[in-house]
């Protein structure tokens, strides 16, 4: 049977008081609807329709073609909200999810338990809801004897009995995809707010003999909706919450959860350790038996095993086996580090690759390079990459040797086995075996200090004497 979604998202979120729009504001780094959009991927939704409104291209810049879209232009409610689906999907037939951009937290098992009662109970509606403690403000789900839903009854319409119902919708359905559109087209705008609400299919359906279903989610907290700022912070502490202790569960040990950020799309390997401060970003991938941080931040990477990073931040780095980097290194897009590696403190690395065994133990640049194997660069030593005009490159071969404070000015070869002198700015090649020395020849004055600081004296004494 085919399954299809439709996504509301054509609120404007006026209580996030914000210029973003609603839905694309982020929880753990990715913005509510691309969570409900890979939610609804992962139970292979095979059609989905977002419906669009305020900030539509926004909307649209961010999902790309991953959806098709609708375009609600007057916002009249929920009801008219999924109607605007109708020439995209009015005549399939199937089931179809109806669920809200700024739910994150829903799973992706909720709701394929959700499409597994409503299958089995040949149902033409199944409303996924909640149980809540304090359930004010909610609307309740009135069950019959048989266990099935028969009405959804909004807060201010309640009597004392139900307005003691626990039980909540949490506005995420499972609908029959024609049996919808066509209650859709009973639905009148004949209530205080002159808006079409989609809870009034379900009465329809009641009243026609239709089954309508309920399936109460185990954790009530998927089924938060965000709209405010206090919202937006219990989505993100609980989706945080979630990641890390799937990756604690995974066999990853996180010392300080509370103080551990790991975003949705970051994939840990067993045996690795991740020390307080460490902020794990967009598509990194860390590897087995390493230890991270402590107060690491690594975006969009790819760290391979027994790696060591501490005090360090990595953005669209790649590192191999059993290296390390930091305290406080920076590798910037493009760093590429071999196996046995060492990058030390205050080191940065950009656009460059150290092959294996090559250390730039502290204080150093290396951009737009290409380093071999076992290469040593001192204290100090950068490449100087950048004539005011072009990048250029530097190339060290296996086996150097860069003294500290060394200059390499490219472009520039540095050969296999060569020994670049400390203190040399390096203008021209150096070829294997050689060593190089780029120095001014060093001359002592004799006694010219003592002169130097007599004469200073003097000009303070003067001074003090004007």
């Amino acid at each position: 049977m085919k399954l299809m979604a439709i996504v509301l998202a054509a609120g404007q979120g006026k209580r996030m008081k914000s210029k973003l729009y609603k839905v694309l504001h982020p929880v753990v780094g990715k913005p509510m609807v691309g969570h409900v959009v890979d939610t609804l991927q992962d139970i292979e939704v095979t059609q989905t329709v977002v419906i669009v409104g305020f900030g539509a291209d926004a909307v649209k810049g961010y999902l790309g073609d991953r959806v098709g879209y609708a375009l609600q232009e007057q916002q009249l409610g929920t009801g008219h909200a999924v109607l605007q689906a109708k020439e995209a999907l009015g005549e399939e037939e199937g089931m179809t999810v109806v669920i809200c951009g700024d739910t994150p937290l829903i799973t992706a098992a909720t709701l394929q338990e959700t499409i597994e009662l409503h299958k089995q109970s040949g149902a033409a509606a199944t409303i996924l809801t909640a149980k809540l403690d304090e359930p004010q403000g909610y609307g309740r789900i009135i069950r019959g004897a048989d266990g099935r839903v028969a009405r959804i009854v909004e807060q201010k319409d309640c009597s004392v009995e139900e307005a003691a119902v626990q039980e909540i919708n949490t506005g995420t359905y499972i609908f029959d995809n024609r049996k919808m559109f066509k209650a859709l087209a009973s639905v009148t705008n004949q209530n205080v707010q002159n808006e079409y609400y989609l809870t009034d299919v379900i009465g329809i359906m009641t009243s026609a003999g239709e089954v309508v279903q309920g399936y109460c989610m185990a954790d009530p907290a998927e089924s938060i909706g965000v709209n405010d700022r206090v919202a937006l912070s219990e989505a993100e502490q609980l989706f945080k919450a979630r990641i890390n202790r799937g990756h604690m569960l995974n066999g990853v040990t996180i010392i300080d959860p509370l103080n551990t950020y790991i975003e949705k799309d970051v994939t840990i390997g067993a045996d690795t350790v991740l020390l307080p401060g460490t902020i794990l970003r967009g598509n990194t991938s860390i590897g087995e038996l390493c230890t991270i941080g402590p107060q690491t931040e690594i975006i969009d990477s790819t760290i391979r095993d027994e790696v060591t990073i501490k005090q360090s931040v990595l953005q669209d780095a790649f590192v191999d086996n059993e290296t390390s980097v930091g305290p406080f290194a920076y590798l910037r897009p493009g760093a590429k580090l071999g196996k046995h590696v060492k990058v030390g403190d205050f080191v940065e690395i950009k656009n460059a690759t150290l092959g294996e065994g090559s250390k730039v133990s502290h204080l150093s640049y290396v951009g737009d390079a290409v380093v071999g194997s076992n290469v040593n660069i001192g204290c100090g030593a950068i490449t100087v990459n950048y004539d005011g005009f072009n990048k250029n490159l530097t190339e060290i071969g296996d086996d150097a040797f860069v003294g500290s404070n060394v200059n390499l000015i490219a472009p520039v070869k540095i050969g296999n086995g060569a020994y670049v002198v400390a203190g040399s700015t390096i203008t021209h090649n150096v070829n294997e075996g050689d060593m190089a020395i780029a120095r001014a020849r060093q001359e002592n004055k004799v006694g010219y200090a003592d002169k130097i600081k007599g004469r200073m004296k003097a000009r303070k004494e003067n001074k003090g004497r004007s």
